[in-house]
């Protein structure tokens, strides 16, 4: 993908954090060679995070985001740091501004920690070393000066060589050459107006790429299709797999584009964890129902309507229903049974990791739409089935 085509999630996410007046801002500011960030004495200038795409050699597409101050004071500030929270869920990489002026404190020291508990790799930008002497660099510490530039294309080139792209695929392991494949994409109130949402982006670029020829379709039209075509693949939106499988023949293997954003993401083996919750859930247990995006609900909107609507006849049962979308994801979730969460695409590896990570510290199952809906629909087993061949 080039840099106007890749989106967000499919970019690496560098984070800049650090106190007040670190001159985070500044140094983002000169990083991106652009005025992205206000710049002022005054402390607490950056209220909420500020996100530039550029093109950061010879990494590739990257997401730099400016951070309010950690130290921040009072209840604005306390949900300023909230916020700033909520970005190192989907760093890649960190970069921590300090003042050479200043030196460490308590908060630089937690950030740090933090950084490490995540396994997250950090690099410490020693700013303002026009004024003041930083200390001794480690391996990942430089000196820099966002006002005279001085250290600001090493940080670059530090910032790179951390940043990892790792080369995955998604679906072509699963498919001989020159194969067929048919993907079945609703296009009903649900669907955005005027372009594919990304898991059939990600896929039909993918075939596209590899040779391979795609054939297109809503649901009504398959079994059209299947008259005059046998695919070596289907993959169809979740929402059709009950209505889908019943057209397609056994012998043609099926699956669905959520479950193969799972397994893309590397999420796709916890998700089969927490399906085993679904048929044991009982009156009144709390099951949060989570989107990664956020879109206008519709009537027949998929996580506020037909999933509760699926699992309270799947287990024969009323659990009790909440709802988040977008950034939005709970930090206690101890209070809830299972987790329904979608296929995440428009979120970042390293965010659906760090979401998935915090429902295993709490001890709560997670699964991904798909998979439950496959589930619930008694085709679960049918759909892993062309991933388990090539696994």
């Amino acid at each position: 993908m080039s840099l106007e085509t890749t989106v967000s999630a499919e970019r690496v996410h560098v984070a800049f954090f650090g106190r007040r007046n670190a001159g985070k801002s500044s140094l983002v500011n000169a990083v991106t060679g652009q005025k992205l960030s206000i710049v002022s004495d005054v402390p607490g200038t950056t209220t909420d995070p500020v996100k530039k795409a550029m093109e950061l050699l010879p990494l590739g597409p990257v997401v730099i985001i400016d951070t309010p101050g950690f130290d921040d004071i009072g209840e604005l500030g306390g949900k300023r740091v909230e916020k700033t929270n909520e970005i190192l869920a989907k760093t890649d990489v960190a970069v921590l501004v300090v003042s050479a002026e200043e030196g460490f404190n308590g908060d630089d020291r937690a950030l740090i920690a933090d950084f490490t508990r995540r396994g997250l790799p950090f690099i410490i930008a020693w700013n303002k070393c026009d004024i003041a002497e930083p200390p001794a660099h480690g391996k990942n510490a430089l000196a820099v000066s966002a006002k005279t530039g001085e250290g600001v294309n090493e940080l670059k080139e530090r910032i790179a060589s951390l940043g990892r792209r790792e080369e995955r695929v998604i679906l072509n392991d699963l498919l001989p050459e020159r194969a067929r494949v048919a993907l079945v994409i609703p296009v009903d109130e649900s669907a955005p107006k005027g372009r594919l949402i990304l898991p059939q982006q990600l896929v039909l670029r993918e075939l596209l790429d590899h040779h391979h020829t795609a054939f297109c379709c809503q649901p009504q039209e398959l079994e059209a299709l299947l008259g005059s075509v046998t695919p070596e693949l289907v993959v169809t939106d979740s929402q059709a797999f009950g209505p889908v499988s019943r057209m397609v023949p056994e012998s043609v293997p099926l699956t669905s584009f959520s479950i193969l954003m799972a397994r893309y993401r590397g999420e796709l083996a916890g998700q089969l964890e927490g399906v085993r919750t679904l048929g044991l859930l009982n009156d009144g247990d709390r099951v949060l129902i989570s989107e990664g995006c956020t879109h206008h609900r519709q009537c027949r909107d998929i996580g506020t309507v037909k999933l509760p609507g699926w699992i309270r006849a799947y287990c024969g049962h009323e659990p009790e229903f909440a709802f988040t979308s977008g950034g939005e994801f709970p930090t206690e979730l101890s209070g809830f049974r299972l987790i329904v969460h979608c296929g995440g695409c428009m979120l970042n590896a390293q965010e659906m990791h760090s979401r998935a990570e915090r429902a295993v510290a709490c001890g709560v199952p997670m699964v991904n739409y798909g998979v439950a809906i496959a589930a619930m629909h008694g085709i679960l087993e049918r759909s892993l089935k062309p991933i388990q061949a090539a696994d």
